[in-house]
């Protein structure tokens, strides 16, 4: 069997690890502690931890530069203690009351630089645990109402902001010096396919990061477990990885998933373990692809037949 091209880092964060709130109920299962969370990822197979400022440092907004420092560096210890890394961190702005009407767009100046001077503190932390990569989730930006908003110079708000945190700190990447972070759920939400998307990415060198997850459809955003709900899906994903031999240049595979709210507390973490699972065995599905088959299937236009080899691959049936 062929070897694969790719080389896989894989990290979650501790967000993966809940208590089972959704939109439509609160919390099931009792907090687990940090420090567990970071013993679980090492117990079931994960090279790092992915964080939000304030996973790191909570409470932050409240904090001098001193106490900053001194609890992200003694969050780098734990991590260490289990031989993981930080991935990246990102700034957890749509908790703040300052951002309803979003971060770097925000129409009040004031807060406008609030979630200036906050990301920037998020690069600090980023700083003192180890990693320069910033992920930007723009989750509060834009508006309910158009009228209230002029696109284009929402557009350069954000360019600004990035750029002043690339002065702020030479060394950032957010995601690239600028790249990108793909996840499953919000493609298929936006009715794409994942993999074109990061085949889009990866062909312009601006994919640094995906969070691999599944969706039911166009509803709320799920972090159901990888490949649960659209296997194919995400066979064409890890396809698309490997044959851009992913992960060569340090790129990382994020399993942004969660568990169900019915999980009991004693199962709480299956949900990470078989999305690993279900990654390492739809690699071996794409590794063990006979390339010849395809190539033919494709130079006599047949494809048909080409889509029953790969079902055929998936089900593990003789072709």
């Amino acid at each position: 069997m062929a070897k694969s091209k790719g080389k896989y880092r894989f990290s979650f964060g501790p967000w993966n690890i809940s208590e089972g709130a959704d939109p439509f109920g609160p919390e099931v299962r009792t907090p687990i502690a940090l420090a567990k969370k970071m013993r679980i990822a090492k117990q079931l197979g994960f090279d790092g931890m992915q964080f939000h400022d304030d996973d790191a440092v909570p409470d932050l907004d409240g904090k001098s530069a001193t106490e900053i420092a001194k609890e992200a560096k003694r969050v780098k210890k734990m991590l260490e203690g289990e031989g993981l890394v930080a991935e990246f961190v990102a700034p957890r702005l749509w908790f703040a009351p300052q951002t309803i009407d979003g971060g770097y767009t925000n129409n009040n100046a004031k807060d406008r630089q609030y979630a200036i001077e906050r990301t920037k503190k998020c690069i600090d932390i980023g700083n003192h645990l180890g990693t320069n990569a910033m992920v930007l989730w723009l989750a509060r930006e834009g508006t309910y109402i158009r009228e209230s908003k002029n696109a284009r110079k929402q557009v350069l708000m954000i360019r600004d902001a990035i750029d002043e945190f690339l002065n702020y700190d030479p060394k950032l990447r957010i995601l690239g010096r600028v790249g990108v972070l793909l996840e499953t759920a919000h493609s298929l939400l936006a009715g794409l396919d994942p993999s074109d998307d990061m085949g889009y990415a990866l062909a312009h060198d601006k994919l640094w990061s995906v969070h691999l997850n599944d969706q039911g459809g166009l509803k709320f955003d799920q972090d159901k477990s990888f490949g649960s709900n659209n296997l194919r899906v995400a066979f064409n994903q890890i396809r698309v990885l490997e044959e851009y031999a992913y992960g060569q240049t340090g790129e990382w595979v994020g399993l942004d998933v969660k568990a169900m709210r019915t999980q009991k507390q004693d199962k709480a973490t299956k949900h990470l373990s078989n999305s690993l699972q279900t990654f390492k065995f739809l690699l071996d599905k794409v590794v063990s692809m006979d390339q010849k088959i395809v190539n033919q299937c494709i130079a006599q236009r047949d494809y048909e037949e080409l889509d029953r080899y790969i079902l055929t691959l998936l089900m593990g049936k003789r072709y």
